[in-house]
Formats: structure tokens, C-alpha cells, sequence
């Protein structure tokens, strides 16, 4: 069954460090390895902080355009994986060994319409 892992990081707690901050990360290192030995994840990206999001709400004919995110949080999605796993039990086990969920974010399991 298909997962998609959203990873939310706490705004302004250095998780809008860029790839090239994280690449020393030896818990983003050791759980990449470990996802990808395991064959699980089905494809995911980093996301730009919520700052750089634009919200987009139709009225009628009207698009209106608003800067950032939808509502202000304590936390945004600065990323997701799509892994492919047997249930939501091993969905969870591996979400709770997320760098993410470690180091004071979290990381929420939505199972995938198919």
C-alpha cells in the first residue's frame, strides 16, 4: 500500500537549511540508506520553506493570490516521501525513524488514493 510521509519541520528551528547543509546530517544519511536498501520509497522531494509558497483560492471567476502558506503555523511540510509499504503499522514504524520526527518536527502518514 502506498504512503505519502509528509515531514513537518518547526518554523524558524533551522529547518530551512538547504540540501547542502543537511548532506552532514548523519541521521538524514543513516535513514536515507536505510529507505533506500529497503526499496520502499516510491519518490519524495525537499520543499522550500512556507514563505516561499504561494496560496492560490478561486472566487467565482476570480483567482486570487496570496504569499505563503495557507494559515499561519508553528510548523510547515518542508518535505514528503511516497513509500510503498505492506500497512499503515510499517508506514508508522518508519515515520517515527524520520531525522525529522527526531529533531523536533513531525511527520504525518496519509495513505495514497489507488
Amino acid at each position: 500500500m502506498k504512503y505519502v510521509l509528509f515531514v513537518c519541520a518547526p518554523v524558524g528551528g533551522g529547518a530551512e537549511l538547504g540540501p547542502a547543509e543537511l548532506a552532514g546530517d548523519p541521521r538524514l544519511a543513516s535513514y536515507l540508506h536505510e529507505v533506500r536498501a529497503g526499496d520502499v520509497v516510491r519518490g519524495g522531494a525537499r520543499l522550500r520553506p512556507g514563505a516561499d509558497a504561494t496560496t492560490v483560492r478561486v472566487q467565482g471567476d476570480e483567482v486570487l493570490l496570496s504569499d505563503g502558506p495557507f494559515a499561519e503555523t508553528k510548523e510547515y511540510i518542508a518535505g514528503f516521501d511516497v513509500v510503498e509499504v505492506a500497512d499503515l503499522d510499517e508506514a508508522i514504524a518508519l515515520a517515527a525513524r524520520h531525522p525529522a520526527a527526531l529533531a523536533g518536527g513531525s511527520v504525518e502518514v496519509r495513505p495514497v488514493w489507488e
